[in-house]
């Protein structure tokens, strides 16, 4: 029973090494190895996933968790900081336990690790898949060198009900731009798996998580499996087609059943049809939830379904390691299907090298030299720069210029806990600037910075200290804050608002019902605006929120989300003109909450009112009280400079097609533009959406140059999913349709054989 371990010891202590390009080489024949070894018991410790709690390199001895891994009890720990820390209960794993297998790692390292980007769903709207694919490899070069070798990301699920705070870790309502980026981030966080730089990523949530009813948390999802595999399904898809390690189970049901125990999901779509072979984590306690929704019946039961449906790690719910040896013996579960998730959690370990050297990820002298770099910090820098969207900019008050009196006003203008987002399990917020400091250095020795809180986060202490789990803004007396304020405003020569959403009012249950700016902070940003100066709003947010007044009145608003650790001083390049505004929506705003469910690809009704129409009409579909059209469109955003876009050409046949626009920066100065090509289907089989995203292109244009920029249409482009998952393709016309978003767009006809 020693040969197992000897051999990783031998292999740890460099006595046996396995070249990197080799890594899955003889896979099969190790595990299979190590299996013939382990008992019943054993295989299923591998199964179970616990939060390795506040453990110290000196305590790990003696507590519950290093109990279970010396006895073989636990395949994985998460969420524990400290390389120390983890390399201690790496060594109990290895050295102490029976047959020496190494743990699994993982930590919720959403947008960052100490270095934070952007969260996620800023980070779409970059459109900049180069900088996500780098955020995502910097992220693994931190947590991997502070003993992390499992991330829970990407979040691809796609949701069009902004009410759902999770938005904010995900990527937007576009399956196709959705894809691209879930691509990104798996080349980013795992590569090959030979550099001990590189994770291995876990997918989540699957599936349909952002389509809970009404954007509760953890509610209902349900829909046909039409939509399903057009609208939700590819960017995960794309993420199992990129070679992503591991999946993540959803909360939610799907078809009446807990994705956690449905067999279509997990082993029929995931398994059969898309070929994953990889492990199936659920998310915390998701076991142990089944029974809330009316399946299982207790804690066994729901095991046993679980497993069978293709679950191999169980996360906190102590539902495998509890029951699943009882469950064999009466017959409701095989050792043969435990033998196939202890196998996939082997092999995940085989991957990333673990057998091969347990300390991979354990070198403390990385901890010294690759976290929190300055080059690190730079990239986050950049980056955040480009997923800032620029909503309105009359008379182009922005960007500033460093001179005068600029007054800073608002409750997210100096917090320093809530620059970086919702998500942020490893930040160490203490050495992130506030915005406040921000400006400060920018403006420093060339114009005056004044500065007032100017309110509270809302009105209702209650209401603000849930809203804010611990990332708290200094709490004051409503009038005597105005008033600052004012006074602050009166004698500055323009007015930056610092308002919108504290970090954790988005995020994991953070669902709103009403997305307007709220309520203190509206009546404060009111009595800026009447004193007729220049005021510029910069809202925080981590979702589409409603800006329908803000729009009307406000001379320039600034969407910067939440930026990550460098956001003070990115936001500062911007406002400041150093950098030119590039980021686009990836999600519709609405005018008013009460819109909600909307999103670009919808489709259209028997009685639809086209784009524009500002009147009511009678038995058509419109509302009573507001207009159809969205206040900012999917793919909507301005910036320092303008451009135009010639009249499209297409060429091609059959079903290969080419099409083409040239692009001209007509304003003063250099700056970014996307390029966004639809498609629509006008007649189908099936109903089909009024257009879909199918090709961009950012690209960067100096004043007064031109570009033609193409994209290549295949029969995929043009092809849908039946509702069981095949592609199917459709001769006949197509309209394809390039411009600036979704609601500037020229259209040519093609007609596809």
């Amino acid at each position: 029973m020693k040969a197992i371990r000897n051999t990783i010891m031998a292999l740890a202590a460099g006595m046996m090494t396995v070249p990197a390009a080799a890594q899955t080489d003889g896979m099969d024949k190790f595990v299979d190895d190590l299996m013939s070894r382990m008992t019943l018991q054993e295989k299923i410790g591998q199964l179970n996933l616990q939060v390795a709690g506040d453990i110290t390199t000196g305590q790990a001895q003696d507590t519950q968790v290093a109990g279970l891994i010396k006895d073989g009890k636990m395949g994985g720990v998460f969420n524990l900081k400290g390389v120390d820390k983890i390399k201690a209960l790496q060594k109990i794993a290895v050295e102490q336990s029976r047959l020496g297998i190494p743990l699994l790692v993982g930590m919720d390292v959403i947008h960052g690790y100490e270095t934070i980007f952007p969260i996620p769903f800023a980070m779409s709207c970059s459109w900049d898949m180069a900088a996500v694919e780098e955020a995502a490899r910097i992220a693994a070069k931190e947590a991997s060198a502070d003993g992390i070798n499992w991330v829970y990301s990407p979040m691809v699920d796609i949701c069009v009900d902004a009410r759902w705070g999770r938005i904010s870790e995900g990527n937007g309502e576009d399956p196709y731009l959705g894809s691209e980026i879930a691509r990104a981030m798996i080349r980013g966080y795992q590569g090959d798996y030979s550099s001990r730089e590189n994770v291995m990523a876990c997918l989540k949530h699957f599936a349909l998580y952002g389509a809970v009813e009404a954007g509760l948390d953890y509610n209902t999802v349900d829909m046909s499996r039409l939509r399903m595999f057009n609208q939700y399904f590819p960017p995960y898809k794309a993420a199992v087609e990129e070679g992503t390690g591991s999946v993540m189970s959803s909360f939610n049901i799907v078809d009446g059943v807990p994705a956690t125990a449905s067999r279509w999901l997990l082993d029929d779509v995931l398994r059969k049809m898309w070929k994953f072979d990889g492990f199936v984590a659920t998310d915390y306690g998701s076991i142990g939830e089944m029974m809330p929704h009316g399946v299982g019946g207790d804690l066994k039961r729901a095991s046993a379904m679980a497993l069978n449906a293709g679950t191999d790690m169980d996360m906190c719910s102590m539902g495998f390691i509890g029951t699943l040896e009882q469950s064999v013996k009466d017959g409701t579960v095989t050792e043969e299907a435990i033998d196939k998730a202890c196998r996939r959690i082997l092999e995940a370990k085989y991957k990333l090298g673990l057998f091969n050297d347990p300390y991979k990820y354990c070198d403390t002298d990385r901890r010294k030299t690759d976290i929190f770099t300055a080059g690190n910090r730079a990239a986050a820098r950049r980056i955040a720069a480009e997923t800032f969207v620029l909503l309105k900019n009359r008379n182009d008050v922005l960007p500033l210029r460093k001179q005068g009196k600029i007054a800073l006003i608002g409750p997210l203008a100096d917090t320093r806990a809530n620059m970086a987002g919702t998500w942020c399990v490893a930040y160490t917020p203490d050495k992130y600037s506030t915005l406040r400091e921000g400006f400060g250095r920018a403006l420093e020795g060339r114009a005056e910075l004044l500065y007032a809180q100017g309110c509270n986060l809302m009105a209702d202490s209650v209401r603000q200290r849930a809203a804010e789990f611990g990332k708290t803004i200094t709490r004051g007396d409503d009038a005597r804050l105005k008033a600052e304020a004012l006074d602050v405003a009166r004698r500055a020569d323009v007015i930056v608002c610092a308002m919108g959403e504290s970090a954790d009012m988005s995020g994991e249950c953070a669902s709103r019902s009403d997305l307007r700016l709220p309520d203190v902070q509206r009546e404060l940003l009111a009595e800026l605006v009447k004193l007729g100066k220049p005021v510029v709003m910069l809202n925080f947010s981590g979702r589409p929120t409603v800006l329908t007044w803000e729009q009307e009145n406000v001379d320039a608003i600034l969407n910067v989300w939440f930026g990550g650790s460098e956001a003070a001083d990115a936001i500062c390049d911007v406002v400041f003109g150093d950098v030119a505004p590039g980021g686009r929506l990836t999600m519709t705003f609405p005018r008013t909450t009460g819109q909600l469910p909307m999103y670009y690809n919808h489709l259209n009704t028997g009685r639809p009112v086209p784009a524009g129409t500002k009147d009511f009409r009678k038995y058509a579909t419109n509302w009573l009280d507001n207009v159809n059209d969205p206040l900012y469109p999917f793919g909507y955003g301005l910036t320092y400079t303008t451009f135009g876009y010639d009249k499209p050409s297409v060429t091609g046949s059959g079903r290969t097609f080419r099409a083409a626009v040239t692009v001209t920066n007509t304003g003063s100065r250099e700056a970014a533009e996307v390029v966004q090509l639809y498609v629509r289907d006008p007649v189908a089989s099936v109903a089909r959406p009024v257009k879909e995203l199918k090709g961009f292109r950012r690209i960067v244009l100096k004043a007064g140059e031109s570009r033609e920029v193409s994209f290549d249409l295949t029969e995929k482009d043009l092809s849908y999913y039946d509702a069981e998952g095949r592609e199917v393709f459709e001769p006949g016309t197509f309209d394809i349709m390039i411009g600036h978003d979704s609601g500037s767009l020229q259209t040519v006809t093609v007609t596809a054989e």
